[in-house]
């Protein structure tokens, strides 16, 4: 089993810039694939980003590509999500998940979260 941290979040400028961490707990960090999701009030949660569990491939929604980059250190076990250029539209909590196998943009096929960390982008 994974257990999952999220750190990072915060109040931001639109336009500035935030970077997310995840830690997680464990000696199998390298055999999960790892993501990113999101959800904003009232709505349903979404996917932000996607790493598999190498680090060479990525995964980007269409929505925060060219903005938003997600890394992993396997020696630290721990998933990043650098984000740049916000806009209000970000404003979320972000959650990192996990899963064995091959990296996914369905949130159902993730099996272990974080407890998720706030973002706020003002105006």
């Amino acid at each position: 089993q994974a257990q999952l941290v999220e750190s990072g979040g915060g109040l931001v400028q639109a336009g500035g810039s935030l970077r997310l961490s995840c830690a997680a707990s464990g000696r199998t960090f390298s055999s999960y694939a790892m993501g990113w999701f999101r959800q904003a009030p009232g709505k349903e949660r979404e996917f932000v980003a996607a790493i598999r569990r190498s680090g060479d491939t990525t995964y980007y929604a269409d929505s925060v590509k060219g903005r938003f980059t997600i890394s992993r250190d396997n020696a630290k076990n721990t998933v990043y999500l650098q984000m740049n250029s916000l806009k209000p539209e970000d404003t979320a909590d972000y959650y990192c998940a996990a899963r064995a196998g091959i990296a996914t943009t369905t949130p159902g096929s993730y099996a272990y979260w974080g407890q998720g960390t706030q973002v706020t982008v003002s105006s």
